[in-house]
């Protein structure tokens, strides 16, 4: 008997030192990404935000309050919450905080709390991936009153590259129908080893009723109103950063002149950042880049979309056209598939040789045109002058037809 004791001693203490090792971002993160990205698909608030106030609020998921209830959130009881509570000290000695069967209930729970309060209600109006205007927001809209808390949030979602998840939650879409809510629910519950029977279904209930009361105040003496003499955000609103660049959020029926003229950029700088070439309108809403893109992505590759054009990608990642069409031996307007892979970087895996472009023995290079190009495209593409193709095309004018053979270097 004596033996056994002794040999499982050693083991007892090396469990509790493992215990005892506090969890870090990197932890808290990769457990907790799933359920960001589901609430995101439900509710629409972004998962790198839900991840970064998570990450603020709890600690890195070492705060008494959250091994205490787990509430990731800090909510704060109110009067209309009749679920389980806990006392903590905060604002003052003693206040009373909302407890939780699981991380599921609370993440849920904050969601639910944002898109349902008026309060909040003008964030859901901005792009999810303007993370910076996301976190501004929440601090004018009350959320707290430490006056730094929207460039702590900031600062998490840069520092651990956050705004990934919210990709991910956009490029698998909405999820609105009860059944699937539900499945997803399920995985998540079960990898977060939940019981679901006590998570998500007995917490339902709760949620709808909590909306129909007054709004429960959050963490940091959040029910204090914002006031006007605030001074975030330090920058616009609409301005954020892809990939270590600036840029900003331009919304259809502006004129890029108007951009250039309020961000004092030349025009002719900010066409060539954006890989323009004509001055214009915009037709749709979109990123505009206020500073020239980086040449590689911050990840190796990403998955095309439907109808999506290779610019589509450099401005969603911040990446220079050019270098792309490189990647991946493409033309500018070439058409991808839905679901193509796509490099942001260089790579052992790309295709050897380009299938729009042959080299004749003379040495003079011939391009393909695709379609949706056109002859300012393909000379830029080249480094060449329209006027020098069209000398060495026998050109009168500017139109090309697809599939049409062109030389493009000599």
């Amino acid at each position: 008997m004596k033996n056994r004791l002794y040999l499982l001693l050693p083991l007892l203490l090396v469990a509790l030192g493992s215990a005892a090792q506090p969890m870090t971002a990197a932890e808290y993160i990769a457990k907790y990404k799933d359920l960001a990205i589901l609430e995101m698909r439900r509710e629409g608030v972004p998962a790198a935000i839900s991840l970064a106030q998570g990450l603020l609020e709890t600690e890195n998921g070492n705060s008494d309050l959250v091994k205490e209830s787990n509430n990731h959130f800090g909510i704060k009881c109110k009067d209309n919450w009749t679920q389980a509570s806990v006392t903590h000290d905060d604002d003052a000695p003693g206040e009373c905080f909302r407890a939780y069967k699981s991380a599921v209930d609370s993440y849920r729970d904050h969601s639910d709390f944002l898109r349902n309060s008026d309060r909040y209600a003008s964030l859901f109006m901005l792009n999810p991936r303007n993370y910076r205007a996301w976190a501004h927001g929440l601090r004018r809209a009350g959320y707290a009153t430490n006056p730094k808390y929207a460039y702590i949030l900031i600062k998490n979602i840069e520092d651990n590259h956050l705004e990934q998840y919210t990709d991910e939650a956009i490029q698998e879409g909405p999820l609105t129908d009860p059944a699937a809510i539900a499945a997803a629910y399920d995985r998540v519950s079960q990898e977060l080893q939940v019981d679901t029977t006590q998570a998500v279904t007995a917490f339902a209930p709760a949620i709808k009723s909590s909306t129909a009361g007054p709004a429960p105040a959050l963490m940091h003496d959040n029910e204090v109103a914002p006031q006007s003499s605030d001074p975030l955000p330090a920058l616009p609103l609409g301005l954020t950063s892809i990939n270590r660049c600036k840029v900003t959020w331009v919304l259809k029926g502006t004129s890029l002149l108007a951009v250039a003229t309020a961000h004092h950029i030349h025009l002719g700088k900010l066409l060539q950042y954006n890989d323009l070439v004509d001055d214009g309108i915009l037709d749709r809403d979109q990123y505009i880049y206020l500073e020239r893109k980086q040449k590689t992505g911050d990840r190796d590759f990403c998955i095309a979309s439907a109808n999506e054009s290779l610019r589509d990608i450099a401005q969603r990642n911040g990446i220079q056209l050019e270098s792309l069409c490189q990647y991946n031996q493409m033309t500018a307007y070439q058409a991808l598939s839905p679901g193509q892979r796509i490099w942001l970087r260089p790579s052992t895996d790309q295709p050897a040789a380009s299938a729009s472009t042959d080299a004749h023995p003379s040495g003079v290079i011939y391009h393909e045109v695709q379609p949706q190009e056109n002859i300012r495209v393909i000379a830029r593409e080249y480094h060449v002058a329209v006027s020098e193709l069209k000398r060495w095309n026998h050109l009168k004018h500017n139109r090309l037809k697809t599939g049409q053979q062109l030389i493009v270097s000599k």
